[in-house]
This record gives structure tokens, C-alpha cells and sequence, in this order.
């Protein structure tokens, strides 16, 4: 009897914690609809600064011209108290450009290794039509360097909390040093 009673509580157990475990649900939610839950850097900011950050790139002189620059992407250096992902604001600003059709992009520093890696791998391999694969000494140098940084002003008080970034991004032409495009955008939150 004790050990029935003991199998009863401890499938009980089981079955109350399992209903307690899968009561959250799990929704989908928008990815550009507004997001609130924290006062920290989200998916909100990051769109609004890919957004702003592409078009005002796609108007400037350095496009407009019709010569489908060659561009390197540089890291936005993240200047604030927080961890903010820098390079997911620099691979949509990436992406909508490419979209775009009016630039074009060479290998930038991060995937330069993975570069030389397949280079190699083709040219030491034996497995590959010589005829087909990519030879060394053939990649395209930048004509211009993109980069930037995030920024942060934080104020508090028991009351409120007030965060305030601000974005910049700039193109340098590499060969001679020249500042091409730059552009800004803040973002501010309270929390009350």
C-alpha cells in the first residue's frame, strides 16, 4: 500500500511539473515590429540604424555616379557599457546594399583567412579541374573602407533611467585618405 501511494505521488509529481513546464507559450512575433522589452540596444535600434544608415548611403555622391564602388566592411567599434552585436549592424547595412545592385563588396578582414584558405585549397589540390579553379594574385583591393561606432550616455536615477546612442558611420577612400560619406543617427530611451 505504502509503495502504490508512493508510485501515485511521484507520477502526480511528474505530471504537474510537466503542465507547469509547458504552460509558457511561444508565439512568433514580428521581427521589425517595435520592441520593448528592455531599455538596452535591441532588434528595433539595430533595424532603425541599417535602415537610415542604407539609405543615406544610397543617395550619396559615392553611389549616385553609377561606378559600383568596391567596398570593404570594417567592424562598427562598440563604444558603450553593453554588449551590442556590431556586426549584425554592419551585415544588414551589407546586405540592403548588395541588394541594391549600385556597390559592390571585397572580402573584408574577418573572412580574409577563410579566403586564403579556399585559394590554397584549390591551388594545392589535386582534386580540381586546373582549368577552373581560382587562381592567386586575382582578388580586387577596396577603393573605400567602411566603419563606424556605437556609442552611449546613460543617466539614472531611482526614478528613470535614460539611454541615449549614437551611431556614426563613415567611408574613407583607401588611396588617398579621403572621407567620402559619413552620416549619424541617435537613439534615445527612457525607462520610467
Amino acid at each position: 500500500m505504502f509503495q502504490r501511494a508512493y508510485v501515485l505521488r511521484v507520477a502526480l509529481l511528474i505530471v504537474f511539473s510537466m503542465v507547469l513546464g509547458c504552460s509558457k507559450s511561444v508565439r512568433y512575433g514580428d521581427p521589425k515590429g517595435i520592441e520593448t522589452v528592455s531599455i538596452e540596444f535591441g532588434s528595433t535600434d539595430l533595424h532603425k540604424v541599417a535602415e537610415e544608415m542604407t539609405r543615406s548611403l544610397l543617395v550619396s555622391q559615392l553611389v549616385v555616379e553609377g561606378n559600383r564602388p568596391l567596398i570593404t566592411v570594417q567592424d562598427v567599434k562598440n563604444l558603450t557599457s553593453e554588449y551590442i552585436d556590431t556586426r549584425a549592424i554592419t551585415d544588414s547595412i551589407r546586405t540592403e546594399l548588395a541588394r541594391s545592385g549600385v556597390v559592390r563588396f571585397v572580402v573584408d578582414e574577418e573572412a580574409m583567412a577563410q579566403q586564403v584558405s579556399e585559394l590554397d585549397r584549390q591551388q594545392d589540390g589535386e582534386y580540381y579541374d586546373q582549368e577552373m579553379i581560382a587562381e592567386k594574385g586575382k582578388m580586387l583591393g577596396a577603393a573605400y573602407r567602411l566603419e563606424g561606432s556605437i556609442r552611449s550616455i546613460v543617466k539614472q536615477n531611482s526614478d528613470v533611467k535614460d539611454v541615449y546612442y549614437k551611431v556614426n558611420l563613415q567611408v574613407w577612400e583607401i588611396r588617398t585618405g579621403i572621407l567620402e560619406w559619413s552620416d549619424e543617427t541617435d537613439i534615445r530611451k527612457i525607462r520610467d
